[in-house]
């Protein structure tokens, strides 16, 4: 199916990553709390959110932040719990490649979770508009220096302590997305059990549990892959 670019599609997106929003007030609430607690002030707290637009990446460089920016750490654990981002472009490639000059680089620097899971479905769907991803993302961008604005001047005033349900928001966001991508129990029980059965397990032994993702989402495309190549064979 041919590949398009239409500023209808862009729209489509963007209305389509709205209601997802609402699941992000909580999470940007606490990036900005948290950074706030660090002593980030409010521009400081709005570039990062605008330039690295990656939640989990946050709340983990802020986890560790100190009175002396401890740049590498921050950075390595960043590029840690992203390295998932490399697993999902692959699946977009089609898209990205229809489109051209900043439109591309602007659709590739923003690949976030939400996004991502939308498109997929869209994809799945038959719907093939490369500028909804862009429409989603920008959607999603939006809300995000909006939230993580309101989270600083908040955490000037309130101090959440601990085991807030606040702090519940990253993973509740994460967990509703795989909603528009399940298939089916026959098609995703096998690969998403190895991989969250792979993710736990190796947890407790990696010095960041963010990598728990990536060999997660490893493991369970293995499982997937394999599934596929036995039923082909039997097929065959």
């Amino acid at each position: 199916m041919t590949v398009i670019a239409t500023g209808e599609g862009f729209r489509r997106g963007f209305r389509a990553a709205l209601p997802l929003n609402v699941g992000l007030v909580p999470f940007g609430l606490v990036v900005g709390v948290l950074a706030e607690s660090k002593g980030l002030s409010l521009l400081e707290t709005v570039l990062m959110s605008g330039l690295v637009f990656a939640g989990t990446a946050q709340i983990l460089a802020l986890e560790s932040w100190q009175d002396a920016a401890p740049v590498l750490s921050a950075t390595l654990a960043a590029v840690a719990v992203n390295l998932r981002f490399a697993l999902m472009g692959p699946s977009l490639a089609p898209w990205f490649d229809a489109l051209s000059g900043w439109r591309r680089w602007l659709s590739v620097s923003a690949i976030v979770d939400h996004a991502w899971a939308l498109s997929l479905a869209e994809i799945r769907a038959g719907r093939q508009d490369a500028l909804f991803y862009l429409g989603a993302a920008a959607a999603l961008w939006a809300a995000w220096l909006v939230t993580t604005t309101a989270g600083h001047l908040m955490g000037a005033v309130v101090a959440l302590p601990p085991g807030h349900p606040l702090f519940f928001a990253a993973p509740a966001c994460l967990i509703a997305l795989l909603v528009p991508v399940w298939r089916g129990a026959g098609t995703d029980v096998l690969p998403w059990s190895v991989a969250a059965a792979a993710a736990l397990l190796v947890t407790p032994m990696l010095p960041n549990p963010a990598l728990a993702v990536v060999i997660g989402a490893v493991a369970g495309a293995a499982a997937g892959a394999w599934r596929d190549t036995q039923g082909r064979g039997a097929g065959g």
